[in-house]
């Protein structure tokens, strides 16, 4: 007896892809019909060959590989030291790591402004150095629930005590430990939070623009406003990098975190006797 297809669940799979491709397809549509009568990519073309387009790109894909690297050397020490000697502070760490979730970006950046303002010890915002800095830093903070989880999930999956012992027994300290053993046991989490931690960063725009930044997601609700079709490719372009990141993340989310038990350069080193 065959068994008859899901026609209920087929329906519905149908209508949620259609929810989300139609306006997809509709706003692609548009970006092409710059030119009165024809399809092109005229208004692709105006993005790409714009100064200021990119500029604000740069800008924004170097603050958010600054925002990546401080988030690393901020979490995966963080989250291997509670997992090894305070396990019974993650509820708080946890809950700590939630906070950018419920404070909103806007009072976040007024505090920064608050704190870092003209009559501080630390007047950051006077400068655009220091208040490039502040950019990172509240990156940084929006990404740390995202960093944090992928990060101390991949450090559920391997045995940090063992590896630990292992290490020390062969002489070696704490932070070198975290270096050349558990950072490459961990890495393929380490890139799924680093290209979720990318994708938050090129698309923020409340930080950026009450802090005045010349990044991506101010140019593009600007762009918004003056133009008509260029939002649109815009748009797209934003749609297709986000996915670009989301299955780059997927296949190295796929790769077993604790595969690797031992690195190359510990392996090297326990043959030679040394660490």
């Amino acid at each position: 007896m065959t068994r008859r297809p899901p026609i209920l669940s087929i329906l519905i799979a149908l209508i949620g892809a259609a929810f989300f491709l139609v306006p997809l397809i509709a706003t692609f549509n548009f970006s092409l019909r710059m030119k009165r009568g024809e399809l092109s990519f005229a208004a692709y073309r105006s993005v790409f060959e714009s100064d200021t387009f990119l500029s604000v790109l740069s800008f924004s894909a170097v603050a958010s590989l600054m925002a990546i690297v401080l988030g690393i050397l901020i979490v995966v020490p963080t989250a291997y030291w509670v997992r090894l000697r305070l396990p019974r502070m993650r509820p708080v760490i946890e809950f700590l790591s939630l906070m950018p979730l419920i404070i909103p970006p806007v009072v976040l950046v007024f505090g920064y402004v608050r704190i870092y303002g003209t009559s501080s010890i630390l007047p950051l915002t006077m400068t655009q150095m220091g208040t490039n800095i502040l950019l990172v830093i509240g990156y940084v903070v929006l990404s740390i629930p995202y960093m944090y989880r992928a990060i101390d999930n991949g450090m559920a999956s391997i045995d940090i005590a063992t590896l630990t012992e292992a290490a020390e027994s062969l002489g070696a300290s704490r932070l070198r430990t975290i270096a050349v053993v558990i950072f490459p046991n961990v890495q393929s989490a380490i890139v799924s939070g680093a290209f979720l931690t990318f994708s938050i960063s090129m698309g923020e725009f409340v930080i950026t623009s009450l802090l005045n930044r010349p990044a991506f997601g101010p140019y593009l609700v600007q762009m918004g406003q003056d133009f008509a079709y260029q939002p649109s490719a815009l748009a797209i372009m934003a749609f297709v990098f986000t996915w670009v990141c989301m299955v780059l993340m997927e296949l190295f989310a796929t790769r077993k975190p604790g595969q690797r038990l031992l690195p190359w350069f510990v392996r090297r080193t326990v043959q030679k006797g040394k660490l």
